[in-house]
C-alpha cells in the first residue's frame, strides 16, 4: 500500500463505528492518484463532517501527502443508496494552492 492509502486507512478507520467496512481503491492516471472511499453508510455522517469540513480537511492532508511524493492526489468518497445528492462538488476541485493556504490557518 502507498502512503496516502495508509494514511487513509489509518484516519477513516479511527473516525468509523464500522472499521471492518471501510474500503479504499487506488488509482493511478494522467491526472494523478484517484482514492476512491467506501465506509458502511451509517458512518457517511463521520466522514463528511458538518458542512463537509471533516472531508475536506482529509483532501486537504492527502494532498499534502501528494505534494511530497510529487503527485496529485484527489478523493473520491462513494456515496451509499439513496445517499445525499447535494454534496457540494467544489470541495473535490481545490487546488493544491488553496490547500496549503488552508494548512497555514492550522
Amino acid at each position: 500500500m502507498m502512503e496516502d492509502q495508509v494514511f487513509l486507512e489509518y484516519v477513516v478507520k479511527a473516525l468509523v463505528d464500522n472499521p471492518n467496512d471501510v474500503k479504499i481503491n487506488r488509482t493511478v492516471d494522467e491526472m494523478g492518484v484517484l482514492i476512491t472511499l467506501s465506509v458502511n453508510p451509517a458512518d457517511m455522517g463521520k466522514i463528511i463532517g458538518r458542512q463537509g469540513n471533516t472531508a475536506k480537511a482529509i483532501r486537504t492532508l492527502l494532498r499534502v501527502i501528494g505534494m511530497k511524493n510529487n503527485a496529485r492526489v484527489n478523493l473520491k468518497i462513494n456515496e451509499p443508496e439513496g445517499g445525499r445528492q447535494d454534496m457540494p462538488s467544489s470541495a473535490s476541485s481545490q487546488t493544491v494552492d488553496q490547500a496549503m493556504e488552508d494548512l497555514k490557518g492550522i
